[in-house]
């Protein structure tokens, strides 16, 4: 490690879409680990769309990344340097360190990952966040049942495609929504959906009649918007719609867009209801450890889209995400 890294710092609040100028590329100080600390090497930072939100100054469930501060993300490291009983050189890693090269850390809030079992970049997908993300959002708070109707937004993207194979592991109809022939087609003949919408080519609330002639039981939310509307208006008597994230209203300039069908929850005795990962922290391992079997055992494929270049690439790659570029979970691998 040279005796400068460099960082990716949050410059301006983005106002619509997150543009260059709202970033600052810096080159900071490498510094040496401190006693009960230990250093490393940055080799995978993972992207979300939750980023976008951690990027405005209003109340959340996490408060907001300050203007000048390194850009807040999970990432994977390699311990370089130590004088942390915990952790020792050749160490890999995974927390929240941020959009940078080098780290300093005292240990809280990161675990050793085993890199002889899966790569890194898989503890920031499947085993990580969004694989925590769809095994609670779906089985928790979805209330999910064996032979149930399951129709999952953003199909395509890191939680998307964790929900629905976790759903057809507990024997249930998926039909999953996605921009884009390829994706679409992705689900069906590799992931094992029963049906895929593409929301680009068409009407969603026909197709929706269509592959859900009995309704909808569970609803798992990664777009909000127009899509969510057409979903409210397919519920089954006590559905269940759960709300992860909005990714069509996170560049608004404008005020989000809400619901009109939600009466829709009335007439079916239904429920919506949103949630956040963190609550579910001290059972991530025995998530972690049920998906890990079924990776294991083929019942579910890890699907990534891996970026390789430098810190600098992450305002470009982050884009992806907003565009519908990435295919499953996006990280962005250091060279």
């Amino acid at each position: 490690m040279s005796a400068t890294h460099r960082q990716i710092r949050l410059a301006a609040r983005p106002a619509g879409d997150v543009k260059p100028e709202d970033w600052e590329h810096v080159s900071a100080p490498a510094e040496a680990p401190g006693p009960g600390q230990f250093a490393g090497r940055t080799r995978v930072i993972s992207l979300d769309p939750a980023m976008r939100g951690w990027l405005d100054d209003r109340p959340s469930y996490l408060p907001p990344v300050g203007l000048g501060e390194v850009m807040r993300a999970g990432s994977v490291i390699e311990v370089t340097a130590s004088h942390h009983p915990g952790f020792q050189p050749g160490d890999h890693v995974v927390g929240t360190f941020g959009v940078q090269e080098h780290v300093v850390s005292d240990g809280k809030g990161a675990l050793k990952i085993d890199t002889s079992l899966a790569p890194p970049s898989t503890y920031l997908g499947a085993l990580g966040m969004p694989g925590m993300t769809a095994y609670f959002g779906l089985l928790d708070v979805g209330a999910l049942k064996e032979g149930e109707t399951v129709v999952v937004s953003g199909a395509a993207g890191a939680v998307g495609t964790m929900v629905g194979q976790i759903a057809k592991v507990k024997g249930c109809r998926v039909i999953g929504i996605a921009g884009g022939p390829e994706k679409c087609a992705l689900l069906t003949d590799e992931l094992g959906f029963d049906a895929a919408i593409d929301y680009r080519a068409g009407d969603v609330r026909r197709a929706l009649r269509e592959h859900t002639p009995d309704g909808i039981d569970v609803y798992f939310d990664n777009v909000g918007g127009d899509i969510l509307d057409a979903a409210l208006t397919r519920l089954a008597m006590h559905a269940r719609v759960v709300v992860c994230g909005a990714i069509s209203q996170y560049n608004n300039a404008t005020p989000v867009k809400g619901p009109s069908n939600y009466l829709s929850l009335l007439v079916r005795r239904a429920r919506m209801e949103g949630f956040v990962v963190f609550d579910y922290a001290k059972r991530y391992a025995q998530a972690a450890q049920e998906i890990a079997g079924w990776i294991g055992d083929g019942r579910l494929k890890v699907k990534e889209h891996v970026v390789k270049g430098t810190v600098d690439d992450f305002p470009e790659t982050l884009q992806m995400l907003f565009r519908g570029e990435n295919v499953g979970k996006l990280v962005l691998e250091l060279a």
